[in-house]
C-alpha cells in the first residue's frame, strides 16, 4: 500500500525503499503490496543521460515509484545531510534496500527502529560485493540464493535474516539469472518481513568462513583470452551478458560474442586460433578444447550465426585474436 488509507495510523509501519537497478523494482512491488505497510519514499539514483543522443532517464526503480505514484527522492549522495535530514524527516519504521548503488551511512542505518534490510543475490557470505550474480555463473555454481540481511557498515556482512534457494540452470546468464533472483527476492520480502515486523523472525549473524568478495565489473574484463580453459570462457560469455559482454579482437575489429559452446579439441590445435568447424561455423581454440562461437556481432552490426558471419570474412580462419594484457588491478 501507497499511504495509509482508512487504516489506524497507529499500527502503519512506514517504510522507506533505496533501489535503482532493476533487480530491485520486483521487490519494491513486493514491498508496497505488504498488508500494514506504507511506502514513504523511494529513493534512487538521479535520472541521468543514456545512449549516444544522451536521452535523460530514470532508473528502473525511479520510473517504478512514478508509476506507482510513490514520494520520490533522487539525491545525488544519500550520505549528505541535507539528504540525512529528509529522509530523517519521514520517521521511518523499517527500510528496505535492494541495488541502490551507494553505500549507506550509519547516521540512516541508525534511523529505522525496526532495522534497514537488504535483498542480496546470492548465498552469503559467498559473493558479498559488488558482482554476485556474475561471480556465481563464472564459478560455475550449481546452485545460488536470495539472501535477506540487515545492513551493517561492512559491505553484505550483516545478520542474516531469511534465504530462498536459487537454482543456477547450465545456460544461465547474468540477465536470465538476475531476473529469477529479483523474483525469488520479492518473494522472500513479502514472506518474511511480516514476520521480521512481528518480531517472529530472528536475525542470526553471518559466517565469516567462506566469505568472498566481489569487485565491481570492468569493459575490459570482456575480452577473452585463448589461454584460459574453454570452459572458462563459455562461463565468461553468459556471466558477462548483458555488460561488459563477451568479445574477440580479430584483424581490427572488435567480435562480440553472445551465445558459445565448449566443442572438443581436434586434433592439430593449438590454443589462440580461430577454426572453422564441421558444420560451417567458427570456434577459437583454447585451452582443453574449443569455444564454438554460436551467435556473434561486428561492433557496430547486427546478431548473426558464425556460419553466416565466416561467408561474409572466410579470412577470419586461422587467425589469432589479440591476447589479454595483464592489467596488474585485481
Amino acid at each position: 500500500m501507497s499511504d495509509g488509507g482508512a487504516a489506524d495510523r497507529s499500527t502503519v509501519v512506514r517504510a522507506v525503499f533505496f533501489g535503482s537497478g532493476g533487480f530491485a523494482v520486483p521487490i519494491l512491488d513486493a514491498l508496497a503490496a505488504v498488508p500494514g505497510v506504507s511506502v514513504m519514499a523511494v529513493v534512487s539514483a538521479p535520472d541521468r543521460p543514456v545512449g549516444r543522443k544522451a536521452i535523460v532517464t530514470p532508473t528502473p526503480v525511479a520510473a517504478r515509484a512514478r508509476a506507482l505514484g510513490l514520494p520520490l527522492q533522487q539525491p545525488i549522495r544519500v550520505r549528505r545531510p541535507e539528504a540525512v535530514a529528509a529522509l530523517a524527516a519521514l520517521a521511518p519504521d523499517v527500510a528496505v534496500l535492494a541495488d541502490y548503488g551507494q553505500l549507506i551511512p550509519r547516521p540512516l542505518l541508525d534511523l529505522p527502529a525496526q532495522g534497514f534490510l537488504n535483498l542480496h543475490p546470492s548465498a552469503l557470505p559467498r559473493w558479498r560485493g559488488a558482482a554476485p550474480i556474475p561471480a556465481t555463473l563464472l564459478a560455475g555454481d550449481a546452485e545460488s540464493a536470495v539472501t535477506l540481511m540487515v545492513v551493517t557498515e561492512e559491505m553484505d556482512a550483516g545478520p542474516i535474516v531469511a534465504v530462498e534457494p536459487l537454482e543456477v540452470r547450465i545456460d544461465d546468464t547474468a540477465e536470465s539469472l538476475e531476473g529469477r533472483a529479483s523474483t525469488a527476492a520479492a518473494r522472500l520480502l513479502a514472506r518474511a518481513l511480516p514476520e521480521w515486523l512481528a518480531g517472529r523472525l530472528a536475525a542470526r549473524p553471518q559466517p565469516t568462513e567462506g566469505a568472498t568478495v566481489t569487485r565491481p565489473l570492468r569493459r575490459e574484463d570482456g575480452k577473452l583470452d585463448p589461454e584460459r580453459p574453454a570452459v572458462e570462457l563459455e562461463r565468461r560469455v553468459r556471466a558477462y551478458q548483458p555488460w561488459p559482454g563477451s568479445y574477440l579482437e580479430v584483424r581490427g575489429i572488435r567480435l562480440i560474442v553472445w551465445k558459445s559452446h565448449v566443442a572438443p579439441v581436434e586434433p592439430g590445435d593449438a590454443a589462440g586460433r580461430l577454426v572453422a568447424t564441421p558444420d560451417g561455423g567458427l570456434a577459437l581454440t583454447a585451452v582443453g578444447g574449443r569455444l564454438a562461437l554460436d551467435e556473434v556481432q561486428i561492433a557496430g552490426g547486427r546478431r548473426m550465426s558464425a556460419a553466416e558471419l565466416l561467408r561474409g570474412r572466410p579470412n577470419l580462419v586461422g587467425f589469432a585474436p589479440a591476447r589479454v594484457r595483464p592489467s596488474g588491478r585485481v
